[in-house]
């Protein structure tokens, strides 16, 4: 069965129909403000939708419209962002924000070639700000249509390809709904996410059972076609939790730019994989680069953090301190500080993640 052998009218119906009775109650489904379906959509991407909702909706109290958004203070703005992690869309947000401002008016575009202007918008997140705020008729192609388009018309298309959007576009475009073309994107989405999962079809739950070619010699499993994703590098690092008498924690900001820029961590040093296997038994052969207040360091516990490109695998130790540190003095560098308050100190993941271990 092709895509034009299939009634759009009736697929539509079938479709939308489940979609009315089934759909997921997120907080930005009531809305179709473009500015609010923009952020919810940034926030979704690598990042999944129940770990999105109380982040969006602290977001949206915080940053009311686009001009506070482009007015927002940068180390506020990561704090407001902290845990979701893929730092630079909070930055491109703001980014995006100003342009906003100074090309629209303050207003956002409705024009999909003007969406796709704006800084960290690319031809999903255009695609789906178009059609559910402005009803453009837009398949929303992410990784959710295109496993359930691969599976319908069995395509053999690679995924991993920088050629795949367009061979999806071409068979899904023509089955778009013209009046709803945002509930017809989201109705894929929630099939996608809830049906004909990555590794299982529910293929008797789903209202497009009737249209699908891998349902019917249950071939499914072999769609959508990807190739092995790059193995991710593997780092090895010591982290050092440092707290003086008076509670406050010894902190540093990472680089403006690059991997979890401006980010506040304990101080970490890169080890060898051998090193860092034995730092549990053997404790570290070399001291690190640590205040030289410090004296005894104790292993806590070794932990991992994952990134898309990269496996950080920690080492983490506590550090006591030889002077009792009474009174706190700044640091004068403003980028290695003692901190007790981190309400303006966006902390990067793995700190977040250390901190609950220490707190064990």
């Amino acid at each position: 069965m092709k895509t034009e052998e299939i009634k759009s009218e009736i697929f539509q119906e079938k479709l939308l129909e489940w979609y009315d009775k089934n759909k997921k109650p997120l907080p930005w489904r009531q809305t179709t403000n473009p500015y609010q379906i923009w952020i919810s959509e940034i926030m979704a991407q690598q990042t999944q939708v129940e770990t999105v909702i109380p982040y969006y909706e602290r977001f949206m109290k915080k940053f009311t419209t686009i001009e506070s958004l482009a007015n927002a203070d940068d180390a506020e703005l990561l704090k407001m962002w902290e845990g979701l992690g893929y730092y630079s869309r909070a930055r491109n947000l703001k980014i995006a924000a100003n342009q906003m401002m100074t090309d629209f008016a303050g207003k956002f575009p409705s024009d999909l070639s003007q969406i796709l202007s704006l800084k960290g918008i690319g031809p999903y997140t255009a695609a789906a700000i178009g059609s559910i705020s402005f009803g453009l008729q837009e398949p929303a192609i992410d990784g959710n249509l295109m496993r359930v388009g691969s599976r319908l018309f069995k395509l053999e298309t690679d995924i991993s390809k920088s050629n795949a959007r367009k061979d999806f576009d071409s068979v899904l475009r023509p089955l778009v709904s013209a009046d709803r073309p945002g509930d017809f994107n989201q109705a894929l989405m929630d099939i996608g996410s809830t049906i004909c999962t990555p590794k299982m079809a529910y293929c008797q739950q789903c209202p497009l059972h009737s249209f699908c070619l891998s349902s019917q010699d249950e071939s499914w499993l072999n769609y959508p076609v990807k190739t092995k994703k790059i193995k991710q590098k593997e780092l090895y690092f010591a982290a050092f939790a440092m707290q003086n008498t008076l509670g406050e924690w010894y902190l540093e900001k990472r680089p403006a730019t690059g991997l979890l820029a401006n980010m506040w961590l304990f101080p970490m040093s890169e080890l060898t994989k051998s090193e860092f296997e034995n730092a549990a038994s053997n404790g570290l052969s070399k001291r690190p680069k640590i205040p030289e207040t410090i004296s005894k360091i104790n292993f806590v516990s070794n932990y991992r953090h994952l990134f898309s490109h990269q496996k950080w695998n920690i080492a983490l130790f506590t550090c006591q301190t030889v002077d009792t540190f009474e009174i706190s003095e700044p640091s004068p560098d403003e980028n290695k500080q003692w901190l007790k308050d981190f309400t303006t100190h966006p902390l990067a993941g793995p700190q977040v993640k250390m901190f609950e271990i220490l707190e064990k």
